[in-house]
């Protein structure tokens, strides 16, 4: 084990994935260069330009070639700069990719996956701020990973390469420079497995990607109010699991459900209505919900801070939760 940076947790997948499989290849704008946040950095030079291909600014080109060379038994890796680009890809993400082995009976796959970097609070405005997981979220057809730290990163991310669906891989941009302990070598994360991230006793925190380490700063804060909050990580939404959560909350009978897409239709609505399904007759107070207000997400530091979900909020929601006084 070693502590490497989130980042280098991703490109270390990359690396690992494509020297296993040579159907693996990178698409994208600037992947060779990998100037903008670095996840592809290196493999042009070790792979060559043939596997690691950048593109015209076409969003729209760029997942309807990934989709053709799925179908044709190759792996893709398209890297999509900002979440908030990828509507202009939906046809051929949501449209075929998704459908395609339902629509032809199995007789294909498209294997292929689309990462993307999303999420707000570093003042790029609300054109590139965006979390929008809750709309693949709500589509059969295509896997939704959320990873949370550099371990989990590569985990699921060598996971996504080999799944035979087509997989929509999010990555928070406050996670890129944090560090954490990764495995070398061969770590696969599965998907549809939660994760414990911190035990707890009188509430439950389930915490969406970047959130994840919200709420562990909140669990924290609230052990120092004699609060015991245990955080709990789905890793992925698509599928979700929903038995590890339901687990969590029979334990707890209290629960909080933080993510950084807006609050309206998001995913901790499904989140809380699963919970509620599986553990209705534990709970001893209404699920809690914490998201981005419903709002384009403001440039302004101050007003993004205002807008999105903090530490200070999920304290605040959980001692609701438990009764105590905020």
């Amino acid at each position: 084990m070693r502590e490497i940076t989130f980042v280098d947790a991703l490109n270390e997948a990359l690396h690992e994935e494509m020297e296993r499989d040579p159907k693996v290849f990178v698409i994208g704008e600037d992947v060779e260069l990998a100037y903008v946040f670095g996840v592809t950095k290196g493999l042009a030079a070790r792979f060559g330009k043939e596997r690691v291909r950048d593109t015209p600014i076409s969003e729209l080109g760029i997942v309807g070639a990934g989709v053709g060379a799925a179908m044709a038994g190759y792996r893709p890796v398209i890297e999509i700069m900002f979440m908030d680009f990828i509507m202009l890809a939906m046809d051929p993400l949501i449209n075929q990719a998704a459908k395609l082995r339902y629509m032809l009976g199995g007789q294909i796959s498209v294997p292929m996956v689309v990462r993307t970097p999303g999420g707000g609070g570093v003042q790029y405005g609300p054109t590139h701020s965006q979390c929008l997981e809750a709309w693949f979220m709500q589509m059969p057809g295509i896997k939704v990973a959320v990873p949370s730290n550099p371990a989990d990163g590569k985990g699921l991310l060598k996971a996504a390469i080999r799944d035979d669906n087509p997989v929509l891989f999010v990555e928070h941009k406050m996670l890129y420079k944090q560090k954490g302990l990764v495995p070398e070598g061969e770590h696969l994360v599965p998907f549809g497995k939660a994760e414990v991230k911190r035990p707890g006793s009188d509430v439950t925190l389930v915490g969406v990607g970047y959130q994840v380490v919200n709420c562990l700063r909140a669990a924290e804060a609230l052990a120092g109010e004699g609060i015991s909050a245990e955080v709990v990580d789905p890793r992925t939404l698509a599928p979700l699991d929903t038995a590890t959560l339901a687990e969590s909350v029979r334990k707890t009978g209290r629960c909080v459900v933080v993510e950084e897409g807006h609050l309206r239709s998001g995913v901790g609505s499904e989140i809380a209505a699963a919970i509620q399904a599986e553990a209705f007759d534990y709970l001893d107070a209404p699920i809690g919900r914490i998201a981005a207000l419903d709002a384009p997400i403001p440039f302004e530091p101050r007003l993004e801070e205002f807008v999105l979900p903090s530490p200070g909020k999920i304290v605040k929601a959980a001692k609701e939760a438990v009764g105590a006084a905020v």
